[in-house]
């Protein structure tokens, strides 16, 4: 659907973006992550077709954004961080003049119009002016205009910025419909919203890739030694000191005092077979064991980790 090859953008001696290769699948949701000026806005704008690459390529659906920008960029929908509203308009007049502009046939403009505004539940708001309506039918506008035309691939900058739970939460589902039947590029600070959407995630950082695979791998792959929970019920010094003797315990990390005698240790093991030995040291020095579990590293850990902020 979307190939983004050896993508350079420097802004004089600035390298934005540098030497970023990546891939969109038909029908997937991408997540795009890194930390604030790690250039996603810049890659976002680039493959929009808004800015100019210094080198490489980006092709959508087979037409190379340079050298065939109008094929490319009709079949690109996009919604910046700011949405590009006029707030002095009414909603189906702002709609129809974006139809226009994507150059939809005049003909056709009412009827794609119309869909956009039952897809985003907005046909009760279409003779309202954009400025009276709230944060959440805004950005709502913002995703009609990107979807005017049934574009095969579309680029969300922080669709979410500023909502409200509930707001997010039906923005969130929106995605996942969008994402049955159109390319999606997701970027979001909200590491959960990206955990629950998206099939893949591309993390950069000061321009360059960092990863790209699924969420599933990406937290699989992350370092550092498995991380134990075990909550006991008996004597805390008795407890620690059998853990102390058990050579793949590698470290303590923590110990809470959760009253009636209840104690919750994080623990740091070599590898996770040496749950099997604390169970059974535990038996034989009668400390009764209430609950163990492995912490799984998360997309915030394997994020903090990538990037370099840990």
């Amino acid at each position: 659907m979307v190939e983004v090859k050896n993508l350079t953008k420097q802004y004089g001696h600035v390298t934005a973006v540098s030497d970023l290769s990546f891939e969109i699948r038909d029908n997937e949701i991408l997540g795009f992550l890194g930390p604030n000026g790690a250039g996603k806005s810049t890659t976002m704008n680039i493959i929009a077709g808004y800015l100019p690459t210094t080198s490489g390529t980006v092709t959508v659906s087979g037409h190379d954004i340079k050298e065939d920008a109008r094929a490319a960029k009709r079949c690109i929908g996009y919604l910046p961080e700011i949405p590009p509203l006029y707030p002095d308009m009414r909603v189906e007049e702002y709609l129809r003049y974006c139809a226009g502009i994507k150059g939809i046939r005049r003909g056709d403009r009412k009827k794609e119009v119309e869909k956009a505004m039952v897809r985003l539940e907005l046909t009760d708001m279409r003779r309202r002016l954009i400025s009276n309506l709230s944060k959440g039918y805004k950005q709502r506008v913002g995703l009609a205009q990107a979807i005017i035309g049934d574009p095969e691939l579309l680029i969300l900058d922080e669709p979410t910025v500023g909502l409200d739970p509930t707001q997010v939460a039906e923005l969130r589902k929106f995605i996942l419909e969008l994402g049955k039947d159109h390319s999606v590029i997701l970027s979001s600070h909200i590491l959960g919203e990206i955990s629950a959407v998206c099939n893949r995630v591309v993390i950069i950082n000061k321009g360059e890739l960092c990863a790209i695979d699924t969420i599933e791998n990406l937290e699989r792959k992350a370092s550092g030694s498995p991380l134990l929970i075990l909550t006991i019920e008996g004597d805390q010094d008795a407890a620690t000191a059998v853990l102390k003797k058990i050579s793949g315990v590698t470290e303590i990390e923590d110990v809470m005092d959760m009253d009636d005698n209840i104690y919750v240790f994080r623990l740091r093991l070599e590898n996770e077979k040496v749950r099997q030995e604390i169970m059974s040291e535990m038996v034989k020095n009668n400390i009764n064991i209430t609950e163990m579990s492995m912490e799984k590293p998360d997309l915030e850990q394997v994020f903090l980790e990538l990037t370099g902020k840990k």
